[in-house]
């Protein structure tokens, strides 16, 4: 059975574009400017406070992870209150340690911060999936991997930079994990959550090339239609074959970016038996023809 949250994955193609060691003493505030594209934090000692506009502060304790999917303007501080210093996040990628509060002793906070770079370009995906603020803590798994992302910082031994990227990557999977329940918004890893819903999307996913009907769709959940309608729409955020459009759009982008299949080949491959019924359902979806979406921005038409 095809794992729908390993797809995605898999098309959004993460990495870490930068990670920075952080550490504070003393008292220490620091305002972010809006970032507008995904970053994590794990702390790997002490602890910290996190402001993120429009949301409850949180207590950022050592193993914990943080994923904000858009980074909206946030304030990382000490316990003790202190005046904040503004940052443009665009300006620290790739500086080494950054140190706020005292500039000497040994550390109260230890973290690593960072953003996280999609080779597929489409963050939009991943915010559709996400709440605005992402919180993990009490993971025995994501532990293991912060403390192993700390040694390989510390240690840096050869092909650590790789390690680190494959770590960051594991963190952001287990992180979208935690968020299969009720605090997650209406959306993919909502209807993961629900064993109806997860069925159908699950076929879905392993079959998007498949004539599906509401109909087949309802029974592979072992619902009514209309029962099914409903539970999916709440669940995931749109209806089941608005769904479907999506993803068979989504998976049309990564195979006519990838340049390997003409056009025919990708419709067929994304359930249309037209070449010219997936050119209007990809115009309409993406606002340019496939043809003109393969050339990319850069490339004269």
């Amino acid at each position: 059975m095809s794992d729908p949250l390993t797809q995605v994955v898999q098309l959004l193609q993460p990495r870490a574009v930068f990670a920075n060691l952080i550490s504070g003493k003393g008292a220490w505030a620091v305002r972010f400017a809006e970032y507008g594209r995904p970053s994590f934090c794990i702390m790997l000692a002490g602890q910290c406070r996190l402001a993120v506009d429009g949301h409850e502060p949180v207590t950022f304790a050592a193993g914990d992870f943080v994923l904000l999917p858009a980074t909206p303007a946030f304030t990382i501080s000490s316990a003790e209150p202190a005046m904040p210093v503004h940052i443009d996040p665009h300006s620290i990628g790739g500086q080494g340690e950054v140190r706020y509060g005292a500039p000497g002793g040994e550390p109260d906070m230890l973290s690593l911060g960072g953003a996280f770079l999609f080779d597929a370009d489409d963050t939009s995906l991943l915010v559709a999936l996400l709440p605005r603020v992402v919180h993990v803590q009490g993971s025995a798994r994501l532990a293991q991997l912060v403390r192993m992302v700390g040694e390989e910082y510390e240690q840096q031994l050869p092909g650590s930079e790789f390690m680190r990227a494959q770590l960051v990557a594991l963190m952001l999977v287990e992180a979208m994990r935690s968020t299969t329940g009720g605090s997650a918004p209406p959306g993919l890893m909502r209807g993961l959550g629900d064993e109806r819903v997860a069925a159908a999307l699950q076929q879905i996913h392993a079959q998007p090339e498949h004539a599906w009907t509401g109909e087949q769709l309802a029974a592979v959940a072992a619902l009514s239609r209309s029962a099914f309608f409903d539970r999916f729409t709440r669940k995931v955020g749109v209806a089941p074959m608005e769904y479907l459009l999506r993803w068979r759009m989504q998976l049309a982008k990564g195979l006519l970016r990838d340049g390997g299949l003409g056009i025919a080949a990708v419709a067929e491959r994304v359930g249309y038996s037209s070449t010219s019924t997936f050119s209007t359902a990809f115009r309409r979806h993406m606002g340019q023809a496939p043809r003109q979406f393969m050339r990319g921005p850069d490339l004269p038409p």
